[in-house]
């Protein structure tokens, strides 16, 4: 079984302050090797363009760099919503999402993709510890759309993916930060 392609959403049990309500793309998944994701809800204050200035052209608002993780913030993972057609070989196309492909950022994408996002880090599971982070309640696995990752409002991520799956996940999107100021 992969999740790859699909959403970890986290749910209100997760209050690890990395992942407290994140949705997470995840890109890769397997089993025996573990998953990689990038959480798609965490903007953060630079500017795209102060940093890759080309690709911030292909960036829907808000054209920042996002917190993609806790594992290896210096690195970067571009994502690209894919314009019709066979992707070439600077871009690996994601199992399960076929609209969406991670990019090489050195090469020119312009005509192979349709939006961009930039992620900072990204987050990873060993073999098995998804899964039973799953089975403990931390996070929900859902579909994703394909216009997940390119949201203009990434704040709200969380409370309409989870509103979008009907009950019982919708009654979650209300759940408060802190319950005990409710």
């Amino acid at each position: 079984m992969s999740w790859s392609g699909r959403l970890l959403v986290a749910t209100p049990a997760l209050t690890d302050p990395n992942f407290s309500r994140t949705v997470v793309q995840l890109v890769q998944h397997s089993e025996e090797d573990g998953a990689l994701g990038v959480v798609l809800n965490r903007p953060s204050e630079t500017p795209l363009g102060d940093v890759l200035p080309g690709w911030a052209l292909l960036a829907p608002d808000p054209v920042v760099v996002f917190l993609g993780g806790p594992v290896q913030e210096s690195a970067a993972i571009c994502l690209g919503r894919l314009a019709p057609g066979d992707p070439d070989e600077s871009c690996v196309v994601v199992p399960g999402a076929p609209w969406l492909g991670t990019l090489d950022l050195d090469a020119d994408a312009a005509d192979r993709v349709q939006e961009v996002r930039v992620y900072a880090g990204y987050a990873g599971w060993s073999a098995g510890q998804l899964e039973a982070e799953v089975d403990d309640g931390g996070w929900w696995v859902l579909d994703a759309l394909p216009l997940d990752c390119f949201t203009p409002e990434p704040e709200q991520l969380w409370p309409n993916v989870l509103r979008r799956q009907g009950p019982p996940w919708a009654l979650a999107a209300t759940y408060p930060s802190d319950p005990a100021l409710n």
